[in-house]
């Protein structure tokens, strides 16, 4: 029963958030009547998903032969979830899909390219001069953690390639490359020049 009602709220989440794109429901239209069966490994968990008009629905149960399983631990239904390039995780070794891939591929197709619009949805809540402010707010965070993260990356980088010297810089790296190139340039020069004086 707990296992149901959680369904219900997941599945009113997900819709409320799928309509925050306007042009999602048409985008999915041909998949209306579809079945996917998501067959967790490990926790072991069964459910399925309707493609209806307008909407998803959930089912711990479904007397219907799926359309496509995909059966996956845990952890690639986690990464599935997070992950910008869905394609790869689908393609994963851990992966197993049965039955017609392309309704699942074009369903996550769908779901990867999703454009939600926040501020229309939190304009209703909050107005709209205030939604602009957290708007503002939120880009300005954000390019300052970016600006943040990069600064971070560089420091590190140059520190353990300059003054630990953990890892070669990328200038020291593409000289020592090209000296490779130049010695196996060499070596292939001495090989045909050995195999000629072989012949006399």
């Amino acid at each position: 029963m707990l296992f149901v009602d959680c369904l219900t709220m997941v599945e009113y989440g997900l819709n409320r958030i799928l309509s925050l794109d306007s042009t999602v429901w048409t985008r999915l239209a041909h998949l209306n009547g579809k079945i996917i069966a998501v067959n967790c490994i490990s926790p072991t968990l069964r459910l399925f998903i309707l493609l209806v008009d307008k909407g998803l629905l959930l089912s711990s149960d479904w007397t219907t032969k799926a359309d496509c399983t995909m059966h996956a631990p845990a952890s690639s239904w986690l990464h599935l979830a997070l992950s910008h390039n869905k394609t790869a995780v689908l393609h994963s070794s851990e992966v197993k899909i049965e039955g017609d891939s392309s309704v699942l591929l074009n369903l996550v197709t769908v779901l990867q390219d999703l454009e939600l619009d926040w501020e229309y949805e939190l304009s209703h809540w909050i107005g709209p001069i205030a939604t602009q402010l957290v708007n503002w707010h939120l880009r300005s965070c954000s390019i300052w953690c970016k600006q943040l993260f990069t600064g971070i990356n560089q420091n590190i980088t140059e520190y353990l390639s300059e003054e630990s010297r953990t890892i070669v810089g990328q200038r020291e790296a593409q000289a020592r490359f090209g000296e490779l190139d130049k010695a196996k340039i060499k070596l292939e020069y001495l090989e045909a020049r050995f195999k000629r004086l072989n012949h006399f």
